[in-house]
């Protein structure tokens, strides 16, 4: 640990949260448990997966998992059928680039492991069918740079899907979302940006139609909640101001009525470091 009161690498930092009794379930769901081959698995199965594997219909080749951690989107690409290279700068055996080896090595799946940044991809032009990255562009040391580079390496009509990343409604946010975010204290590197900062730096590196999925309407974003957990917390929050559980839950039930209210709801949504996804196509 250093003199900050940080430890010196990701790893060491995981592997401290994995030891505190009380973080069992943030471990799990960031799929920082082991086995890895289950957490893997257990992430394919996931109703996050799931809303990706909706965006991908249609589309195989060939995959860069950026910022690939200890693989679970790699592993997940590789069972959707895609030949997948998973980018990872941290080398190390529980969330780098040696766990993705291994990960691969125990599944016989097709997945090569590169340990480079996104902002300098070791890649020739067009090489990409498919880039995917999961809360890796508020990490990125320069956000326009890793842009430019996923667009360069996808082939035209590639997609680049950038999920989970953290949003701040104002710059004033910023250090507010950090001081609540359970493992930026931990390790540091964590960021969040303006939505408008990521879909400018999307379109200047040459996306020209740039999706953006909102934190509650995208199961992407919503994991480890799923908008029925989510309705079911709606209804319990509601129910704590005026006991009528049962009425809640059947005005709720119809999609007709909790669909505007979660748009509603999104209107007056300004959590620091709330989650969107982007959808980017190369014409």
């Amino acid at each position: 640990m250093s003199g900050d009161g940080k430890f010196m690498t990701w790893e060491d930092a995981v592997v401290w949260l994995r030891n505190q009794p009380d973080q069992g379930q943030l471990v799990r769901d960031a799929f920082y448990d082991d086995p890895l081959i289950a957490a893997a698995e257990r992430y394919f199965q996931s109703s996050e997966w799931q809303a990706v594997t909706a965006l991908l219909t249609g589309r195989s080749g060939s995959a860069l998992d950026v910022g690939a951690g200890r693989g679970i989107a790699s592993y997940a690409l590789a069972r959707s059928g895609f030949e997948v290279t998973a980018l990872e700068p941290d080398g190390s055996a529980i969330v780098g680039a040696a766990a993705i080896r291994a990960l691969a090595a125990c599944t016989q799946l097709p997945i090569q492991v590169v340990e480079q940044f996104s902002e300098r991809l070791p890649f020739a032009d067009n090489a990409f069918d498919l880039v995917f990255a999961r809360a890796v562009l508020h990490h990125t040391r320069d956000l326009d740079d890793a842009c430019r580079e996923m667009f360069r390496v996808l082939r035209p009509g590639g997609m680049l899907i950038a999920a989970r990343e953290h949003v701040i409604s104002k710059e004033g946010d910023l250090q507010k979302f950090l001081d609540q975010h359970p493992l930026h204290r931990l390790y540091g590197g964590e960021h969040a940006y303006l939505l408008d900062r990521y879909t400018g730096a999307l379109k200047s590196a040459g996306f020209a139609n740039v999706e953006t999925l909102t934190p509650l309407r995208s199961a992407i974003n919503l994991f480890p909640y799923t908008m029925q957990t989510l309705r079911s917390a709606v209804v319990e929050k509601l129910t704590r101001k005026i006991p009528v559980g049962p009425l809640w839950r059947a005005a709720f039930a119809s999609q007709h009525v909790f669909a505007p209210l979660i748009s509603l709801a999104e209107r007056f949504d300004h959590r620091p470091g709330r989650l969107y996804s982007f959808v980017c196509h190369k014409v």
